[in-house]
């Protein structure tokens, strides 16, 4: 299997999705010409055209009160929101909207959108573009929250939250999308394991939300942890 980046993972994520189902379209600030401040999307507006990959204003709330009415009519739009720090204008809109509008319509109406947002520290990014908002999310009905740790899980999961016909927050670790850590200091990891290295199968597979993968068996204690602290629990499990 060729081995791919998160970025590039991500990015074959998308592209796989829109070959599929033309109901996928994929914005947000800087994401179309531009390809994404961190090249998530770098190519698939040449591919796919300016109807479906294309730049948004400067406006979270915007951008993603915008894809709850195309998912409302039936498109799935995947967003980028540009740091999972700049989420906050569009917050309501997340959680009073997207998240209620299968309950407060009976089921007539569903909210199939992604919205991406790159999270977390460990890039010296400062205090507007190193912050964990996962929590905020996690404790929202009707609301899905995913944080993959390699690119093999990044593909398949964001591939099954595009599919998803209700509303999937996408966190994409930042200190991941060039390489794993081995969870002391800033050294990559080299080489990775077969999914942390990041094998990743060509065309289209998922992986189910919400269940969990095993990382290392044992008997006396189970850590869970996500994103980038699963690089960190095994470096405390190893030593």
């Amino acid at each position: 299997m060729p081995r791919r980046t998160m970025i590039e993972a991500i990015r074959d994520a998308m592209d796989v999705s829109m070959a599929r189902d033309e109901r996928v379209i994929v914005y947000g600030e800087d994401v179309g010409f531009f390809g994404g401040v961190f090249r998530c999307t770098q190519g698939l507006q040449a591919k796919y055209g300016k109807n479906r990959c294309f730049d948004a204003p400067i406006s979270e709330s915007g951008i993603v009160g915008s894809a709850i009415g195309m998912a409302a009519y039936g498109l799935r739009p995947c967003v980028e929101v540009q740091f999972a720090d700049y989420v906050y204008p569009a917050y309501d809109q997340i959680v009073s909207e997207a998240a209620r509008l299968r309950y407060r319509s009976n089921n007539d109406f569903t909210c199939p959108i992604v919205v991406r947002m790159p999270t977390g520290g460990g890039i010296f990014g400062g205090q507007t573009h190193s912050q964990s908002p996962e929590a905020l999310f996690t404790h929202v009905s009707g609301l899905k929250t995913v944080v993959p740790s390699n690119p093999h899980d990044a593909k398949g999961l964001l591939i099954a939250a595009i599919e998803d016909p209700d509303p999937v927050i996408f966190l994409e670790p930042k200190r991941l999308y060039n390489g794993p850590f081995d969870g002391h200091h800033d050294n990559p990891v080299t080489p990775w394991s077969k999914h942390e290295l990041g094998e990743v199968a060509d065309g289209h597979y998922t992986i189910p939300l919400g269940k969990a993968a095993i990382r290392r068996q044992g008997s006396a204690v189970t850590v869970l942890a996500y994103g980038t602290m699963v690089y960190v629990a095994q470096a405390a499990a190893a030593e």
